[in-house]
């Protein structure tokens, strides 16, 4: 399914999406596109299982541009465990996985098909 900046940034905030979108910039022997496990849902982000599990930190920086003059969404990547730009001019969304109200469906999918992805799976999951 295809979303615009707008619906993709109301979706993460109370949803884990995958996501599959054309990087903005070229990365030598990396695919094209990437693939990212993420969400920007605050209450699931600020949880302690989250800052446990998932090493949350919230951002303390204010950046030096205006994401949305560049059709970018800034967004918790589960995989890379920090923040990142999502490029909006050509993203799918594969799947997602409610987080709100009710965190459990999230957590259930985290530890049934990901807390034991070693990191050669987490890049091959990132670069397809």
């Amino acid at each position: 399914m295809r979303l615009g900046r707008t619906a993709l940034f109301i979706l993460l905030q109370t949803n884990a999406a995958e996501l599959r979108f054309k990087r903005r910039i070229k990365k030598s022997g990396f695919n094209d596109y990437r693939r990212m496990l993420c969400t920007s849902d605050k209450k699931l982000l600020l949880s302690a299982p989250s800052k446990r599990v998932l090493n949350f930190v919230p951002t303390h920086d204010h950046l030096k541009y205006d994401p949305n003059s560049k059709n970018l969404v800034v967004t918790w990547d589960i995989f890379l465990q920090n923040w990142r730009m999502v490029n909006c001019d050509d993203v799918d969304v594969i799947a997602v996985i409610k987080t709100s109200p009710d965190p459990s469906e999230f957590w259930k999918y985290f530890y049934d098909s990901l807390a034991n992805m070693s990191a050669v799976h987490k890049a091959r999951f990132m670069n397809t």
